[in-house]
Parts: C-alpha cells; structure tokens; sequence
C-alpha cells in the first residue's frame, strides 16, 4: 500500500530483464502471455466475423426485397394480356 491508502498498480515486468526470476518462472509467464495475446486475438476475430455477418445480412435483406417487389410487380401487370388484347382489335379491324 502507497502513504495516502491507494492500492499500488500492478507494474509491467519484463522477464529477461527481471534479476529475481527462475527459468521456469520466465517460461511460465511467457506461456500466461501467449495465453493472454491467443485471447486478445480471439475476441478480436469474433467482433470482425460478428459485423461480416450483419453485413452480409443486411446485404441480403436489403437487396431481396427490391427483387422480390420486380418480380411481384411484374406478374402483376398482366402486360401480356393488354398485348394479347391489341391484337385482338387489330386482327378485327383487318
């Protein structure tokens, strides 16, 4: 504890310099350390594939809409009977 009552810090050591540590305990905070950047990549990949995912979502659901609304459009119109129906009138007339 510090002379005002506030915890110390945990201090950063690096443990080739560090003159008090055995072989084994380098070796054991090397692997706490690799541990910790496996993590740190981990997290990092999951946000990455997380907006990915909602992007190609929305770029699904964005785009299927505007077709499925040509295609309902379409078969709405009924173009072909007016077309058929012109012909009718033509071929009366001729």
């Amino acid at each position: 504890k510090m002379a005002d009552g506030a915890a110390e810090v945990a201090r950063r050591i690096d443990p080739a310099r560090e003159p008090g540590l055995s072989p084994e305990q380098r070796r054991f905070m090397e692997g706490v350390e690799r541990a910790q950047r496996q993590r740190a990549l981990q997290r990092r990949l999951r946000g990455r594939n997380a907006l990915l995912g909602i992007g190609i979502g929305a770029l699904v659901l964005g785009i299927s809409p505007a077709d499925g609304y040509t295609f309902y459009s379409v078969s709405q119109e009924g173009f072909l009977d007016e077309l058929e129906q012109e012909a009718e009138r033509a071929r009366a007339l001729a």
